[in-house]
């Protein structure tokens, strides 16, 4: 059959599964332990990453955490503090305070940006967790401990705290908000190991990268902090 005029060329479709190719073969690679340290590990590129027997596992039966559960306490400890009216007992700094004030008191009748709840949660959630849990109980401070025990398991010397924010929830703007939290805190208590002035932002590749342009203060577009 010819294709109708103006319609370019057709492609036939195989009419049933004997007509479709066959699949190319799928090659493993096994390497030899010692073949390869005889070799040396310079030759190690980025884009090729090879698993022997004496990779170390990613994880082991030490490493097993009631995520659901741990994080269901910690947000209710976070909420339990939000309702807290009387800033003088949100146990913070006053520049954090200021700030706290500043996003919650954002509603759509205000002008502006407006963080969705979930940024906004997100953001208090490490405040709290770097600001006010030292300076409460135990029942608080085994949130900071299995913090520290599960960083120093996976992790020795370096201390990790991760967000997880689904799609399109705005983490670009999370960032942005914790980067002005911690600088302004910075500068304000230049002694106090508790913030930074100093932020390394990885992404997994150039569009990524460019998107976060709008980090800096002097970006032509900047992000609403």
């Amino acid at each position: 059959m010819r294709p109708p005029a103006g319609t370019g060329n057709w492609t036939r479709r195989p009419a049933n599964k004997k007509d479709l190719p066959e699949p190319a073969p799928l090659h493993v690679h096994h390497a030899d332990p010692e073949a390869e340290e005889a070799e040396g590990r310079g030759k190690a590129s980025q884009q090729e990453i090879i698993f022997t027997d004496k990779t170390p596992a990613l994880e082991t039966e030490d490493q097993q955490y009631n995520l659901e559960q741990l994080i269901g306490s910690l947000r209710a400890q976070v909420n339990q503090w939000r309702a807290v009216t009387d800033p003088a007992r949100w146990l913070v700094t006053g520049e954090t305070a200021r700030l706290l004030r500043h996003r919650r008191r954002q509603r759509p009748h205000h002008s502006g940006f407006h963080p969705f709840f979930c940024q906004v949660e997100a953001m208090e959630t490490v405040i709290w967790l770097t600001e006010v849990a030292p300076k409460l109980g135990k029942t608080d401070r085994n949130f900071l401990d299995h913090l520290a025990a599960a960083n120093q398991q996976a992790n020795p010397g370096l201390s990790r705290l991760v967000l997880k924010l689904a799609t399109s929830a705005g983490k670009t703007t999370v960032m942005a908000m914790v980067i002005a939290w911690q600088t302004i805190n910075a500068v304000r208590h230049p002694n106090s190991g508790r913030f930074t002035r100093g932020f390394l932002v990885v992404t997994p590749g150039i569009a990524i990268r460019d998107r976060l342009r709008v980090l800096p203060p002097t970006a032509p577009t900047k992000a609403a902090i």
